[in-house]
């Protein structure tokens, strides 16, 4: 049997198509960024939010996301990272999130003057043992009160 032109390069889409729609798998779990007000980040204000975990067997890599300008005057930032598992109290954790050097420059990706940066929270992907509900904060623990030139800060989730 032979095939026209037409109805080969159509069956060709069709297969083309139907590939692309069964090997697009979405492994973004969570992404919450919360804007600073005024891009001057009072230690009194907290990034907040909350996720849900349904699939308790698999690992989650989860990252610290903060956007900051050119005009951040510091390498690093000091962070106080909260977060609560369902019917739990919230644990607290310090990061030291490393921005740049005066060396190499800024770390992360950059456009004109504005730079993100995804720092893993824990070192390695982790399981978190309770289905439902976990709520997380983040504060600047910084000398700088307001901590100006930082834009938003928030938490990303990718299940592994």
């Amino acid at each position: 049997m032979k095939l026209k032109p037409t109805s080969y390069i159509i069956k060709l889409a069709v297969v083309f198509l139907l590939f692309r729609l069964t090997s697009c798998t979405q492994i973004n779990v969570f992404e919450k960024d919360t804007t600073i007000p005024g891009y001057n980040w009072k230690s009194s204000f907290e990034v907040k939010g909350s996720f849900t975990i349904t699939d308790t067997a698999s690992a989650y890599t989860t990252y610290l996301v903060l956007r900051h300008t050119d005009a951040y005057q510091y390498n690093n930032i000091w962070l106080n990272v909260g977060i609560q598992p369902p019917a739990d109290s919230m644990h607290y954790q310090k990061v030291d999130m490393q921005l740049g050097s005066d060396a190499t420059g800024w770390m992360g990706t950059g456009m004109n003057d504005i730079w993100e940066i995804r720092q893993l929270l824990f070192n390695q992907a982790v399981r978190f043992k309770k289905p439902g509900n976990y709520n997380f904060t983040i504060t600047q623990i910084m000398r700088d009160d307001p901590l100006p030139a930082v834009m938003s800060a928030g938490l990303r989730l990718e299940k592994q």
